[in-house]
């Protein structure tokens, strides 16, 4: 990550009351006079994380990074099993940009989103287009019953271990059935072990595909017990609404992105994140640019990755939007 902006620290930040009993949390960083764009993480509900202030030019951009509800340092958490998810939907994430841009007295920022962020960066953008300066999209999915599928089965075949001990985690009745939702009840058992146990699993699985490395090393933080319960609650909640959108909805809408100018940074090894969907939104999308990065999967560590994320946010910093 060697090509990533210098490391930064947000000169302001603070907890935005967005109702229903949720705050979340935001922060600034960079240019207080510069070009806003706010940052979406992944997940649903990893939080963002220091690096994510790296991907844009501080000297040209006003950096908005806020952790989606119940995740992060938004409250109240996931982590606690008594945390009702009711009020996290995407329609309420999106309503949480608005609010958030309206207390930061922004016109229109660049949306800038990473694997789920970009599901939730295309949902707003087509839901809010007068909002939208630009968009750059990392890692592109649109959370569709097929790419839900593929993640949970379908990708199974790549790594026969590891899906073998994914399976085996649920009870064995479930397991030629939905594992999204078996494992959303597993998380929600009353036995604190149970749960516990679930959590890890689930991030034992998604650890196997997420880089293109062999071997590759999960983050410390993907490692901690609040962050893996909090995330595995929070993508079943999701994942097992199909993110509360109609199946194919944000590429038949696409066209509300006309006149908006993007980039796809997409990694052709991707299995994440495959690449169809990053090539059928270009299709779609004609203002969108597709960059493809060969023997790139779906971090933003993997080699390559960091150019194109940086020449796609360099190239709206000063551009006339």
């Amino acid at each position: 990550m060697t090509n990533f902006y210098p490391d930064i620290e947000p000169y302001d930040q603070g907890m935005l009351d967005v109702g229903d009993g949720n705050h979340i949390y935001w922060e600034t960083c960079g240019n207080p006079q510069g070009k806003p764009v706010v940052a979406l993480h992944g997940g649903p509900g990893s939080g963002c994380t220091p690096t994510m202030r790296r991907f844009f030019d501080p000297a040209a951009y006003r950096i908005i990074l806020f952790d989606q509800r119940n995740c992060g340092r938004s409250r109240p958490h996931a982590s606690d099993p008594n945390t009702d998810l009711a009020r996290n939907t995407t329609h309420h994430l999106i309503a949480d940009m608005e609010a958030l841009r309206q207390h930061l007295h922004i016109e229109r920022w660049v949306v800038f989103g990473i694997s789920w962020g970009s599901t939730l960066a295309l949902a707003y953008a087509e839901t809010h287009p007068q909002r939208v300066a630009a968009i750059v999209l990392v890692g592109v999915t649109m959370t569709r019953p097929s790419e839900i599928n593929w993640l949970y089965r379908g990708v199974a075949p790549m790594y026969p271990a590891e899906w073998a001990r994914f399976r085996a985690g649920v009870p064995a009745e479930a397991r030629d059935g939905d594992l999204v939702d078996a494992y959303y009840h597993l998380l929600h058992d009353s036995d604190p072990t149970i749960r516990t146990k679930a959590a890890r699993d689930w991030h034992d699985w998604e650890a196997a595909s997420l880089a293109a490395k062999p071997n590759a090393k999960p983050s410390e933080r993907w490692l901690q017990p609040d962050f893996q319960m909090a995330r595995a609650r929070i993508i079943t909640h999701y994942f097992r609404n199909h993110a509360w959108l109609e199946d194919g909805i944000l590429l038949r809408n696409a066209s509300a992105l006309a006149g908006i100018p993007g980039v796809m940074v997409q990694g052709r090894i991707d299995l994440e994140a495959p690449f169809v969907t990053a090539w059928e939104l270009a299709q779609a999308w004609p203002d969108g640019e597709l960059v493809v990065v060969y023997g790139a999967g779906h971090s933003t560590a993997d080699s390559g990755m960091d150019e194109a994320l940086i020449a796609a946010t360099d190239r709206f910093a000063r551009a006339d939007i």
